[in-house]
């Protein structure tokens, strides 16, 4: 006898799509799309990034994980029931209208490609392990360029390429990782976690700051739901990528960064000629001669490429989501005959591309990653914050008309992921001696999000109405079926 049970949600409206045919990310893909946009330049850099810190870092981190595993609930239960392509964008239009719905999309699509200008400036810290060892400004955005444009090459060829590069990269990034969170526990050094905290600022202050720099890592956790169009099943497929992808990078986050921040003293994380820090790791490991940091930073600048690959797509979904809702020109809604959204795809790298001259002028080394990063911290913060509102909206709104199972749980996981966005919003400041260095994200996210006025008052005669949100099904008593 088998226990057949209902879920508790009817299925929401399916993700719009074009041809059956380029819906072609099955669970396995999509769990790569999701594991390698999470994993991908941001963790092999961050020892660098946070060195200013110290290990205090730690806290941060697994502060930043309790954040990103709400979200990562969120995002699969928000998905199973709307799965609509956008994800965040989707999630917030539907909730609160055009004008907030136009505010997250281009949130998300700044935090797409400004977060691939701060991928590739950290891909940059590995290829340099080989080429421009003395960090000549003019040749590093050359090669930070090279990392743009091949992925976008490689998206613009179709989705079947960028699925299988996805899933090659996936594995060779976690290589590196896995070996770092497992036997580079053996060779920790626990004098080496002292000074605690190596800044000026309180515990709480450099938790914060810290914090904020990690959730840079974590970007990417709600990949699967933002290009839902693109896979297969979407309702079973998108929640369950999303939760095993972000439990595994998790797991290998927390690991690995314990291991570095035990095996390298700060002192020596914070020096330029160690921005590749993994690498750095792997020579100690294998007893120096430097042939175990070559590998690794092969593996990271493969890495980078499986990332960079994967947010070039999912930086065009949110755009073309948004223009088939007349949020955003029609040009971002054209798709090519191979099915990619090419216009917006280009776009994007233009765009990425100007952030990494326009950060690289005046400064270099870690000041250019962590301001990029706290961009986009900004800006990915603000779609994660509303997505938990509309959560909280839904579920309250649910309750009044129907009791319903789970009420206390999601709350409570919508309200934990708002927290967090907020936190990761008050606490992206840069540190440094001026205040265009301090305030620099700030001031990167409000020029980006000045750009998008003229185009939302363009664009609002031509907005479409939100989707409905699809209704919660009233719990049933399972119906018992007999083999």
């Amino acid at each position: 006898m088998v226990l057949q049970t209902h879920d508790d949600a009817r299925p929401g409206p399916p993700a719009r799509e074009g041809p059956a045919e380029h819906r072609s990310l099955n669970l396995r893909q999509s769990t790569a799309l999701v594991m390698g946009s999470i994993v991908g330049v941001g963790i092999f850099s961050l020892p660098y990034a946070m060195a200013s810190y110290g290990p205090i870092s730690l806290v941060a981190m697994g502060l930043a994980t309790v954040g990103a595993l709400a979200l990562a609930m969120i995002f699969a239960v928000m998905t199973r029931r709307m799965p609509a392509a956008g994800g965040p964008y989707a999630f917030a239009r539907s909730g609160f209208g055009n004008a907030v719905g136009f505010a997250n999309a281009w949130s998300y699509w700044i935090t797409a490609w400004g977060g691939n200008a701060a991928i590739v400036v950290g891909w940059v810290f590995y290829v340099e392990h080989f080429l421009n060892k003395d960090g000549d400004v003019g040749w590093s955005i050359v090669i930070a360029f090279v990392g743009l444009w091949v992925p976008t090459a490689i998206n613009l060829i179709g989705i079947r390429s960028m699925g299988a590069v996805q899933v090659l990269t996936t594995v060779l990034k976690f290589i590196p990782l896995v070996i770092v969170s497992t036997f580079g526990l053996f060779f920790i050094k626990s004098v080496n976690f002292l000074p605690w905290n190596v800044s000026r600022d309180s515990s709480l202050s450099a938790i914060g700051g810290a914090m904020a720099i990690a959730l840079f890592s974590y970007l990417g956790l709600e990949t699967a739901s933002v290009a839902a169009a693109k896979c297969r099943d979407p309702e079973r497929n998108v929640p369950k990528a999303t939760i095993y992808g972000t439990l595994a990078s998790a797991a290998v986050y927390l690991l690995s960064m314990v291991a570095v921040f035990g095996i390298i003293p700060t002192s020596q994380l914070a020096l330029a000629g160690n921005k590749a820090s993994y690498s750095v790791v792997a020579n100690v490991m294998a007893g120096g001669g430097g042939w175990a940091g070559d590998l690794v930073a092969l593996a990271v600048i493969a890495s980078g490429i499986g990332t960079l690959n994967g947010w070039m797509m999912v930086g065009a979904e949110m755009p073309l989501a948004a223009a088939k809702d007349g949020l955003f020109p029609a040009r971002f809604g054209r798709v090519s005959r191979r099915g990619v959204p090419a216009f917006s795809i280009i776009a994007s790298t233009v765009l990425g591309s100007i952030a990494v001259v326009i950060s690289y002028l005046g400064t270099s080394g870690s000041t250019v990653f962590t301001t990029l990063v706290l961009m986009t911290g900004i800006t990915a913060a603000i779609p994660y914050a509303f997505s938990a509102m509309v959560q909280i909206k839904w579920r309250i709104q649910d309750d009044k008309t129907l009791r319903t199972p789970r009420f206390a749980l999601d709350l409570s996981v919508a309200v934990v992921a708002l927290v967090f966005s907020i936190a990761f919003l008050y606490y992206s400041r840069n540190t440094g001696n001026t205040w265009y260095v301090v305030w620099g994200p700030f001031l990167m996210a409000g020029a980006a999000f000045a750009v998008g006025i003229p185009v939302y008052l363009v664009q609002r005669r031509h907005m479409t109405e939100p989707l409905p949100v699809p209704a919660l099904a009233a719990p049933t008593t399972p119906n018992v079926v007999v083999d």
